[in-house]
């Protein structure tokens, strides 16, 4: 069986508490605003910026950038499209250089079961009512579009926690 990652231990131990709290943020803003703000893409790369020239080794690190500009320009292209949110676009590209060596498999069948369970779990809570009363201002639950931020930032955490303990 392949490895979830070849992103050193250390660096996913570096990065968890960081992603932890931002995705925490980011989630939570998404489904109350239907916005991801900018300061927490903005925090994202900045924790990759420095904390991963710190515990990467340099060439990882850059072709980690290049992997966020790539993404960049297609979530721009998905934007222009309708496909997905600005807002999601961006955050996908800070998150991204993370993903550098990554098992492609692992990961896009992590997104797609966060995916799911970000979207089932987000439609079965909005029909709860005691739940519903106690985000009654989430904007999420009166959009027919979904908050992917949720998604997005699940993603984001169980990947690190899949490099940190290794499970699969």
């Amino acid at each position: 069986m392949p490895e979830v990652s070849s992103l050193p231990h250390v660096a996913a131990y570096a990065f968890l508490p960081f992603a932890l709290a931002i995705g925490i943020w980011v989630a939570w803003s998404d489904m109350k605003f239907m916005k991801i703000p900018n300061k927490a893409v903005i925090a994202m790369a900045v924790v990759y910026l420095v904390v991963g020239l710190i515990v990467l080794p340099l060439k990882a690190w850059a072709w980690g950038i290049g992997l966020g500009a790539v993404v960049l320009v297609i979530g721009f292209v998905a934007n222009a499209t309708g496909l997905v949110g600005a807002g999601d676009a961006k955050f996908a590209a800070a998150m991204a250089p993370v993903f550098i060596g990554a098992d492609l498999r692992f990961v896009f069948g992590l997104f797609a079961a966060c995916l799911l369970g970000a979207f089932a779990s987000h439609r079965a809570l909005g029909a709860v009512p005691a739940f519903r009363r106690a985000a009654g201002d989430w904007a999420s639950w009166t959009r027919k579009d979904f908050p992917m931020g949720l998604a997005l930032s699940g993603t984001l955490i169980f990947y690190l926690l899949a490099v940190v303990l290794p499970l699969f």
